[in-house]
């Protein structure tokens, strides 16, 4: 998939981004390259389930107003912020468990799947921030026409990349 940017007609971002700590900037940015390839645009911010829950609360209240209609939490260890936000927001929440731990991951994974009933959070791989973009991509599809279709695209380019190294090699 190229780099491509946001249609210009497009101004608002569609998803948001959230991550606990700076440190997982590195892996938490492949969704929203994954996402401007596609030509959607995301919103990335650092907001705290634990140090800066009022600001998780203020930016999930103010989210949806600027056009937000998914949002990407990202979180190691105890992984609260995927929970946290789909406590307080009735829009789709996927989370993406990072395996910035002592556990490799499988902890925050755990703490992602398990939420209680009335809380739903889609949950991707370990370190999974590609994935989480093209879910919250096929959701947004079901409203935005345009996207379906680069999805299509993204996915065709995706298959020729298979097509060259699975020719038969005769020597």
């Amino acid at each position: 998939m190229g780099t491509k940017k946001p249609s210009s007609t497009e101004t608002k971002p569609l998803v948001g981004i959230l991550t606990g700590s700076p440190s997982d900037l590195p892996v938490v940015e492949k969704a929203q390259e994954v996402l401007a390839g596609l030509g959607i645009r995301s919103e990335l911010l650092v907001l705290s389930a634990h140090r800066t829950p009022e600001r998780v609360t203020q930016y999930l209240e103010a989210a949806p107003k600027r056009g937000v209609e998914v949002f990407i939490a990202c979180a190691g260890m105890a992984a609260h912020l995927a929970g946290a936000v789909a406590a307080q927001t009735l829009l789709p929440v996927i989370g993406v468990p990072l395996s910035n731990g002592g556990l490799a991951g499988l902890d925050a994974l755990l703490a992602t799947v398990q939420m209680p009933p009335g809380i739903p959070v889609a949950t991707v791989a370990v370190d999974g921030a590609k994935n989480a973009a093209y879910l919250a991509a096929r959701i947004l599809a079901i409203k935005h026409a345009g996207i379906s279709e680069k999805l299509a695209a993204d996915l065709a380019d995706q298959r020729k990349r298979y097509d060259e190294p699975n020719k038969p090699r005769v020597r």
